[in-house]
């Protein structure tokens, strides 16, 4: 792989030609892209999406929309770190006009990460692959299971549904109508699993192979970006872009620092409760000082048990976290330096954190969340609400999506639209309906997927606010 097509700058749709005038105060690609995503509607609607905790009446609380803004000033950080480090393993093939460009890629591909994801969180994404693992077998489209009409992955792609494959299908679709029309080098980088839904294992060795991160309907489109990236190995095998590897480090210092601290805020845990939590989860016999990660993990816990000393509980742990933070950025660009060869050749299988100082202080961190959040009231009403207003939605839109398509309707069999159908697809975006007319291929089979993929694009595209009032009204509740 090499920088000049890993931060390519070529679009998979033409943008509008710009007045000769504005080449007098040139904006680079990645700006224009920086741009046309925080305008937007599919980034806006972020800001009423459930991070962790559902949508909450402080403004301290992060939605979304902040959890992403986060994400990529992390993102964006590692890459000026990358270029400007200066260790022994600082990569010789960085010249300023790559260090420039990778920064800009992570701050555009950070707001992104999260696109695809559906209201409710991930219990959202988990909501619609169990409901099209049950109903698969028991909708019928002309007499036959929906699944008879499937392939093995496109039944995979429905069961497993998946926000990072999401986020490719909006980006791909988006350049036809919503102006997101983005550099490859930033489509590239947020594809965190190049690997299809029968192909991914949560327990493979190789972490790109651990979700699946693109549906059968976007399998053409990664590996045209992967051709203009340079992001294949010499078997045609789709690769990580090696900015993915600094995205999903981004991604899970968020996570384990400022989510956590989401969760002190709501009163879910003391600190006391959460430095006996810590100092349980490794073993005090393996320390040697300079030679172990239990060694520095204990190092943070001390660290924060100082600051308890003069400040109070609160403070003492929002500076520790930011301390923290600075800490995990630090272990991450040192892995990116010091595996960059087997990074750039596409052989890298681990994370940031593998074999760092602070691998075990990550792994700490990201439990904690299930130890003292995950079984808190708030979250598992919104876990109960997910279910019920999710699985109603799909019900009605999927049902009525069967025979919306008059190629295949049969009036004579009654293979056709009712009347109710009609009216629950007059509430559907006409973008929805014309990215079916574009991509439609008049296989009835793969047409049928298509249109049980523009039900998973409107639903998943809702706000948390929206789904719910959708439900509410659909249902007679108001």
């Amino acid at each position: 792989m090499n920088w000049e097509a890993l931060l390519s700058t070529q679009k998979l749709g033409n943008d509008e030609k710009e007045p000769e005038e504005f080449s007098r105060y040139p904006m680079n690609e990645f700006e224009k892209d920086y741009n046309k995503i925080v305008s937007s509607s599919a980034f806006r609607r972020l800001q009423d999406k459930t991070q962790v905790f559902p949508l909450d009446k402080s403004d301290f609380i992060r939605t979304r929309l902040t959890h992403s803004i986060e994400v990529s000033t992390v993102a964006r950080q590692l890459g000026i770190m990358l270029s400007k480090n200066r260790t022994q393993y600082r990569p010789a093939d960085i010249n300023a006009e790559a260090a420039e460009g990778i920064s800009s890629v992570l701050l555009c591909a950070g707001l992104l990460h999260d696109l695809g994801n559906p209201p409710f969180g991930h219990f959202g994404e988990t909501t619609i692959g169990d409901w099209f693992k049950k109903h698969l077998d028991d909708i019928r489209y002309k007499k036959k299971p929906l699944r008879e009409w499937l392939t093995p992955q496109m039944a995979r792609d429905l069961e497993n549904f998946e926000g990072n494959a999401q986020a490719l299908r909006i980006l791909a679709k988006a350049r036809y109508h919503s102006g997101i029309n983005l550099s490859a080098a930033v489509i590239s980088t947020l594809v965190k699993y190049p690997t299809d839904s029968c192909s991914f294992d949560k327990d493979s060795p190789d972490i790109k192979k651990h979700k699946l991160g693109y549906f059968a309907a976007e399998e053409e489109t990664l590996r045209t970006l992967s051709q203009i990236t340079g992001t294949m190995d010499a078997g045609n095998n789709l690769c990580r872009h090696p900015l993915t590897y600094m995205l999903e480090a981004a991604d899970d210092i968020a996570y384990a620092t400022a989510d956590l601290e989401d969760a002190f805020k709501k009163n879910l845990f003391t600190l006391d409760e959460f430095t006996d939590f810590y100092e349980n989860s490794y073993d005090a016999s393996k320390i040697a000082a300079h030679q172990s990660p239990e060694y520095y993990t204990k190092q943070l816990i001390l660290d924060l048990k100082k600051r308890r000393e003069s400040m109070k509980d609160s403070a003492a742990f929002g500076t520790w976290l930011n301390y923290t933070r600075r800490w995990l950025m630090f272990v991450a660009i040192y892995r990116f330096s010091k595996s960059y060869g087997e990074i750039k050749d596409g052989t890298y299988k681990q994370d940031l954190f593998y074999a760092t100082n602070h691998s075990l202080t990550i792994k700490i961190l990201k439990k904690a969340m299930p130890a003292f959040v995950f079984d808190s009231a708030d979250i598992l009403k919104l876990e109960l609400s997910s279910e019920t207003i999710l699985s109603f939605l799909l019900q009605k839109f999927v049902n009525a999506a069967l025979y919306f398509d008059a190629e295949y309707a049969d009036e004579e069999h009654g293979y056709v639209q009712t009347k109710a159908d009609k009216k629950y697809f007059s509430i559907f975006s006409e973008n929805y309906k014309q990215d079916y007319m574009n991509a439609k291929t008049h296989k009835e089979g793969y047409d049928l997927y298509l249109r049980l993929l523009m039900v998973t694009d409107y639903i998943s595209g809702m706000t948390d606010t929206y789904a719910r009032t959708l439900y509410r009204e659909l249902s007679g509740i108001e």
